[in-house]
């Protein structure tokens, strides 16, 4: 029955590769003691949250960064439909 469970939890994947991809593979499990499935989907996992991090970290280029340092330490003015929006947020806040 556990076994039944297990399989009911599992998703496959399949992957199609060369003979020489598979020995690469095969190989560098070989060299950590691991299955060759075992291998890839560890690896395959920490290359997905590797890439999902990067793309969820916002990244500056030294300019950006300088603008937004400036923009902060130095506001612009506000403007009359700021000001508006500004004194409309307070009512509705304060009601």
């Amino acid at each position: 029955m556990t076994n039944k469970t297990n399989q009911k939890s599992m998703a496959r994947l399949e992957a199609r590769t060369s003979p020489e991809m598979k020995a690469l593979l095969q190989k560098a499990a070989d060299l950590q003691g691991r299955t060759l499935t075992d291998f890839i989907v560890s690896t395959v996992q920490a290359e997905a949250i590797r890439v999902i991090q990067e793309h969820q970290t916002l990244k500056l280029s030294l300019a950006d960064s300088e603008a937004f340092v400036d923009s902060l330490l130095n506001p612009p003015q506000l403007n009359d439909k700021l000001k508006a929006a500004s004194v409309r947020y307070k009512q509705v806040i304060t009601d």
